[in-house]
């Protein structure tokens, strides 16, 4: 199981954190701080604020002033709320981060353009339209026609792990399933999968250290992007299609017609979904059931409880911590009034441990009564798309997984992902025992 001593060094940080927390006025609260989520000591802070402020205003932070909105009935409210809380891209989008404002007038234009936005940062009636292009990919015919293949190649991705010695459970087995199946849903080169979920890590990292590497890493998300316009060239017309990218470059309510540029960004949204929810959960819940090993033996003993852990362990470690929204006039949330273009961030990590909504919210239990009652996934028209074919994906990897193995220990601490937006692993050293 988990080294004791990573264990203990883990509570000190949270200890520290508890208390720097308490003594920190609400008023300079910064909840959005990115180490915060690099050391996994976020916790404390949004359990005072939930606490003493549920709908807490941030007056000053690197992304300008915004709204915190912590508790669960807070965020399904929200969520339900699509009249007066936009998630369009012509006022901000999904994230509190925003790129600066161009000098250009038509560059300031561009940033706002609606017909450039993905189907996630648009409200109805044109996110319904988009969002309906790929729906039939995450049908239940598909997601059953799906699942051989992915019990076949998880399978195949375990039985050549090493036995008896330390690896990257992120590189060997979370990254080269959704990889797969990414390149699966994209019909994308296969030998070239393993470029999609890199896309989606360098995009949601925090800027890098030097300017260099920032040059670096946008040529490099250019390249990868632009290996997408000959596929969409190639099946534009074929209306028999069935993978993401036919779908997208034949249904007119992309406004892809002849101009790919437009289709990129629902491209680089499936990027992302399809690969963070499904990656980070398989390797948080590894992560959690070491760090409870009582909970770990209950599976063992019954891997019937998937059913109940597979919830679970996607609310436990919330792979997307916040969505953001723009008020289009002046409103109320939890007795706070938001004014008419404030930001307001739906925060899923502390939705998902709120005590008043879901019992013992604090505690990672596999067993659970209730166990979909959680914020992951959101809630209403922008619900994820693609929570069944992840939800699906985790059982059967961890069925697979059981089978074959007593235990899988971690061996050292996580290397969690630079980013506020997704939270999630780089880098996770695990053996199997002989």
């Amino acid at each position: 199981m988990a080294d004791g001593a990573m264990a203990l060094a883990h509570e000190a940080r949270l200890a520290q954190a508890r208390a720097k927390a308490a003594a920190t006025p609400l008023d300079a609260f910064q909840v959005e701080e990115i180490e915060h989520f690099t050391s996994d000591t976020l916790w404390p802070w949004f359990e005072r604020l939930r606490a003493e402020d549920p709908v807490h205003y941030t007056a000053d932070s690197e992304y300008g002033p915004y709204w915190s909105v912590t508790r669960y009935a807070d965020i399904v409210a929200c969520e339900s709320d699509v009249a007066r809380l936009s998630s369009s891209q012509k006022y901000g989008g999904i994230t509190l981060f925003e790129p600066p404002e161009a000098e250009d007038p038509a560059q300031r234009e561009a940033q706002r353009d609606e017909t450039r936005a993905n189907f996630i940062a648009l409200d109805p009636p044109r996110h319904d339209a988009q969002r309906k292009v790929v729906a039939p990919r995450f049908s239940t015919p598909a997601l059953q026609e799906l699942e051989p293949l992915i019990r076949s190649r998880a399978a195949a991705i375990l039985d050549e792990l090493p036995i008896g010695e330390e690896f990257d459970f992120v590189d060997k087995v979370a990254i080269e399933l959704t990889s797969q199946m990414l390149a699966t849903l994209f019909d994308f080169p296969f030998e070239q999968r393993r470029i999609l979920p890199r896309f989606s890590d360098m995009l949601l990292s925090g800027p890098a250290d030097t300017v260099e590497e920032n040059q670096r890493r946008q040529a490099e998300m250019f390249m990868t992007l632009n290996m997408f316009i000959p596929l969409w060239t190639e099946r534009t017309g074929n209306q028999a299609g069935r993978d993401l990218i036919s779908l997208l470059a034949n249904d007119p309510a992309t406004d892809g017609g002849g101009q790919p540029e437009k289709y990129m960004s629902n491209i680089i949204l499936l990027i992302v979904a399809g690969s963070d929810t499904t990656r980070h959960s398989i390797t948080g819940a590894l992560l959690a059931l070491n760090q409870h090993p009582a909970e770990y033996e209950k599976l063992r003993g019954n891997p019937a409880l998937l059913e109940s852990a597979v919830p679970e362990f996607i609310r436990w470690q919330s792979p997307v911590a916040y969505m953001r929204r723009t008020a289009l006039e002046d409103l109320e949330i939890g007795g706070k009034g938001i004014r008419k273009g404030e930001k307001v961030a739906m925060w899923y990590v502390s939705g998902n441990r709120d005590e008043t909504a879901i019992e013992r919210a604090n505690e990672f239990i596999i067993d659970r009564a209730r166990p979909r009652q959680h914020a992951a996934f959101g809630f209403g028209i922008h619900r994820c798309l693609g929570q069944r074919l992840a939800e699906m994906q985790l059982r059967v990897v961890w069925e697979e997984m059981l089978k074959r193995f007593p235990v899988i220990e971690v061996t050292g601490e996580p290397r969690r992902l630079r980013s506020n937006f997704v939270k999630g692993y780089e880098y996770l050293p695990v053996r199997i025992a002989r």
